[in-house]
């Protein structure tokens, strides 16, 4: 490649990595894997070697990602966090070992410790005799996060140590395998969006600004290095991390101690065969030089240490055979194809099934049941479908297409335009149990206090409930049967369960969970048939005549009304006395008819879903984006872009106290 060539190539790589570094670092939400990051980042590196001419400071090769997040103080850190250089092959290790002996004398004693690369958030503890006084995140290497508050909600970090001592360690901040899985099921059923890996999840919930969600995260730390030790008498990195353990430390449980660069590559190796068996993630390994005043000999680069070196495992890929394709249908609803695969071991376990995540990865991919694929693991932890290997098909293999109807409770399955996902539409699906009594029990929903996540799944796994009917049928004894001396706390739940028998319509129709329909069309819904029989019997055309109301979602409820299982849960609701009319009265005054409100700011006397019900219930509309069809914007104080938005428009503006005028 000549020049020009590579200069053009180098600036679309710093483009990509520095943005591709922004997604993993500063916003939890990586768009491309560990792996391609670091092919991009080789690259880069390989062709600023061949043309050092081309190398600029503010490349990311030559500082570390990450940036201070708005809202936390910056920490200046006392020993600079630096990065590690990468390599990806056992070459690149010896090739390592001969720079680091070249610059030392021949006869020096030279000795490695092996660990693994915890893939988290690297942090610093600082301990003032013996007490830990600060906590900060890595930031760019020389300016962190002050997350102090935060990591104390980390139960491994001790708050004391066993000696007075004065120290800043340095540690990796991670979620387990088996912690990040039942999070992410967790966040499945409450509707929430899942985390793309550990990793992520792991700094996302260490960068809260708010300490009581970190606290509710399962973090966990390793800790790996003594960034400063006051009175320090080690000379050697393994005796430290010995010593962090008497300290109370939780360390990196893989710190091998060996003799060369051979011992070095043979820990490495057997690490990379052990690797699935972690019950937390890895990105790699790392060898570091053991002697401190080697290191001091060796120094360090505006980035990285030379004295220590990552090796990234390569992911290993295999071929087999796609036995057959079977459909699962989640917590969610989402139907989700999986292969079946012939088994075959990768990555050190052996793989026999995985996702095809949706109908069109199937056929992007070009699936077929009978065809030779190519498995790898994703991140060393998902096996993942590659590619087909065309060449090997015999013409015997068979098209793959989705089901209509839910292969667990036989409703009909849809996939609405624009979405990727087929959904089981049944509300009774055993599939979705658990999604739909938390959604039903929830605060929009019935809003039955006491009745969250944990409960539930409990209620189900004791199989005393499976479907959103039985939660009318619990006894005292059974919800007291879940917890020590929970008599007091079954009575409570009882009692807000039969209060909530009384809601209004409204609520019941948010908590049947409806497509499309949350609180604000149910309350119009209600307000429109006043009773749950009429809604049931409503036609198409005449729901889709409503302005609130499109084909697309007259068509959702429409539909859910019309199935077994949806008929089958009313009667029993209708049974247990759950009441099936709206409560709302009907004044007539229908002054706003036609109207449509937007609120901004915060109001003295009314909450913005209480002013909200006010406009409603005098016929008028409320929207959350101003526009030339806005009739008032009923600002507050601190209004914000929406009072700019409709001083741009000319729209109509009222305080607090005009929008009391209007509705007296």
């Amino acid at each position: 490649m000549n020049k020009v060539d590579a200069e053009k190539r180098i600036k679309e790589l710093r483009d990509l990595v520095e943005y591709h570094a922004k997604r993993y670092y500063d916003d939890d939400e990586p768009e491309i894997s560990d792996f391609e990051y670091d092919m991009l980042m080789n690259e880069l590196k390989n062709l600023e070697k061949q043309f050092p001419e081309l190398i600029t400071k503010d490349s990311m090769t030559q500082k570390v990602g990450g940036h201070v997040k708005e809202g936390f103080k910056e920490v200046t850190h006392e020993v600079p966090l630096q990065s590690l250089q990468d390599v990806f092959s056992i070459e690149e290790l010896i090739e390592f070992d001969k720079r680091v002996r070249k610059q030392l004398t021949d006869n020096t004693k030279l000795n490695y410790v092996v660990e693994t690369k915890i893939d988290g958030l690297s942090v610093a503890l600082e301990y003032v005799d013996g007490e830990f006084v600060r906590g900060a995140t890595r930031g760019n290497g020389l300016i962190g996060e002050d997350v102090t508050e935060n990591l104390k909600t980390i139960k491994n970090i001790p708050k004391k140590l066993t000696e007075k001592v004065n120290i800043i360690v340095r540690g990796e901040v991670f979620i387990g395998t088996e912690e990040f899985e039942k999070m992410n099921e967790e966040r499945e059923v409450l509707g929430e969006t899942l985390f793309a890996n550990a990793r992520n999840a792991a700094a996302g919930s260490l960068r809260q600004l708010d300490s009581k969600i970190t606290a509710k995260r399962p973090l966990n730390i390793f800790i790996f290095n003594v960034q400063r030790l006051e009175g320090n008498t080690f000379n050697s990195h393994y005796q430290q991390l010995e010593y962090l353990k008497k300290l109370g430390f939780n360390v990196n449980p893989v710190h091998d101690y060996c003799t060369n660069i051979e011992d070095a590559i043979k820990s490495i190796n057997k690490i990379g065969e052990n690797r699935d068996k972690l019950s937390f993630g890895i990105d790699g390994a790392v060898i570091k030089v053991d002697e401190l005043d080697l290191r001091e000999k060796l120094g360090v680069t505006a980035k990285t240490p030379r004295w220590a070196i990552a090796y990234k495992y390569p992911p290993e890929q295999k071929q087999t055979i796609l036995k057959d394709i079977i459909c699962q249908v989640g917590r969610t609803g989402a139907i989700t194809p999986m292969a079946i695969l012939e088994p075959v071991r990768v990555a050190g376990s052996t793989i026999s099934k995985t996702t095809l995540h949706n109908e069109d990865f199937v056929k992007e991919k070009e699936l077929r049941i009978g065809d030779t694929v190519i498995i790898q693991k994703a991140g060393d932890v998902i096996p993942e479908v590659v590619s087909v290997v065309k060449e090997k098909r015999t013409g015997n293999e068979i098209e793959f297409s989705m089901p209509t109807v839910c292969p667990v409770c036989g409703a009909p399955a849809v996939r609405e335009q624009g979405e990727s996902a087929l959904r089981c539409t049944g509300i009774e699906c055993p599939a979705k149990a658990l999604r739909s009594l938390v959604h039903f029990a929830s605060k929009v929903g019935m809003d039955i206090d006491g009745l969250g996540y944990s409960i539930i799944e409990q209620l189900i796994e004791k199989e005393l409930i499976s479907n959103i009917a039985d939660i009318y049928a619990l006894k005292l004894e059974d919800i007291a049967s879940l917890k020590k001396n929970g008599t007091k706390f079954a009575q409570n739940l009882i009692d807000a369960i039969n209060e909530s028998k009384n809601n209004d319509l409204s609520k019941l129709i948010t908590a049947l969970g409806i497509r499309h329909v949350g609180s604000k069309l149910a309350k119009i819904l209600a307000r429109k048939y006043k009773t749950m029989d009429n809604l049931m019997n409503a036609e198409f055309e005449e729901l889709s005549a409503q302005d609130d109301i499109g084909d697309i979602i007259a068509a959702s409820i429409y539909e859910f009304f019309r199935q077994d299982q949806t008929i089958d849960l009313i009667n029993k609701l209708k049974q247990a006395n759950v009441n099936m009319n709206s409560l709302e009265e009907d004044s007539g005054d229908k002054r706003f008819e036609g109207m449509t409100f937007v609120l901004t700011g915060s109001l003295d006397n009314y909450t913005r879903d209480e002013a909200s019900e006010i406009i409603e219930k005098f016929g008028g509309k409320t929207s959350g984006s101003v526009s030339k069809k806005t009739t008032y914007v009923l600002a507050g104080e601190e209004a914000g872009s929406k009072l700019t938005k409709a001083q741009e428009l000319g729209v109509a503006i009222i305080t607090e106290q005009e929008f009391n005028n209007m509705i007296q």
